[in-house]
């Protein structure tokens, strides 16, 4: 009894709990904090690879939104990827959790076949696709046979949003939709079956027990999913870099690709950091929204 008694007056005190906060405390302070800070503040330089920063102020926001068009084309297609992103693996990731969920036979094979392109390399990934829109082979060959001439998938430069955008969407949907499916899996598994019994008994159909029950029970994990799902997005680099490389002429750059070109190629640092202060507004800015406008109501199961 007194050991128990001394271990809670030990949690109990500030010193013991700064020890065991310290730790995280010092890492996230050591790999986040500090990078973020600095990132900030190179914003604000003329700093170029192996020279010292000069302070400019504003100089790299007024370039950023009034003299850069790619920053506007980037910008666009980040936009356009978040959303495309958001609602296409909101809307399977959720149908093939149902789906699964209720599957009697198979729900574990079927799972891991959902799941498994996730844990793949997106470089892997990236060069098979390349290889399927390929406009001599893959997929285009395929139409050939039967008398129709593919389209340029990963070039094609007409309209707002280009071929290409929609391509590699497509491809990120199928990659990753696996994860948003096993997050409202694990949520649906958490839903006693009672609920849906007692319904059955009411007279509900399934359609009905799934927006009365089931879907007001998975706000919670909506709201997770979709805030990762729209963080991933807007920061998203593999397979844009290694599908189309941000072209041609730059009509498929996202925020991340143009990030990287500015800093890694161009070495403009100071420019590069600017960009990089823009896409973690965006990413808090779409949290807040999502947190904001997602109302998650607690519910006594």
């Amino acid at each position: 009894m007194k050991t128990k008694n001394s271990n809670i007056n030990m949690f109990s005190k500030k010193s013991a709990i700064a020890v065991f906060v310290l730790p995280s405390l010092v890492l996230f302070t050591a790999i986040l904090l500090i990078p973020i800070i600095q990132m900030f503040y190179y914003s604000l330089c003329d700093y170029m690879n192996m020279k010292k920063p000069v302070f400019i102020g504003l100089q790299n926001y007024i370039s950023l939104f009034k003299e850069d068009e790619i920053m506007r084309m980037a910008l666009k297609n980040s936009i356009f990827f978040t959303i495309f992103s958001a609602v296409t693996q909101q809307i399977f990731g959720m149908l093939l959790a149902v789906l699964l969920s209720n599957l009697k036979r198979g729900k574990n094979l079927f799972k891991n076949i959902y799941y498994l392109p996730c844990v793949l390399s997106s470089a892997a990934l990236a060069l098979l696709w390349s290889f399927m829109f390929n406009p001599r082979i893959g997929i285009n060959s395929l139409l050939a046979k039967i008398g129709i001439e593919g389209p340029m998938w990963l070039m094609d430069t007409k309209g707002f949003i280009v071929l290409p955008m929609w391509v590699i969407g497509f491809v990120a949907t199928w990659q990753y939709v696996g994860q948003t499916m096993m997050l409202y899996m694990a949520q649906i598994s958490g839903i006693p079956t009672a609920l849906y019994e007692a319904a059955y008994i009411d007279g509900a159909t399934k359609s009905q027990a799934f927006w009365h029950i089931t879907f007001p029970l998975l706000k919670p994990m909506v709201a997770t999913t979709l805030s990762l799902n729209c963080i991933g997005s807007l920061k998203f680099f593999d397979l844009v870099f290694n599908m189309t490389g941000g072209g041609p002429g730059y009509r498929t750059s996202v925020m991340a690709t143009y990030l990287y070109e500015q800093g890694f190629k161009f070495y403009k640092m100071g420019y590069a950091s600017s960009i990089g202060v823009v896409l973690l507004v965006m990413c808090l800015t779409v949290t807040l929204i999502i947190n904001k406008g997602i109302k998650v109501e607690d519910y006594e199961m």
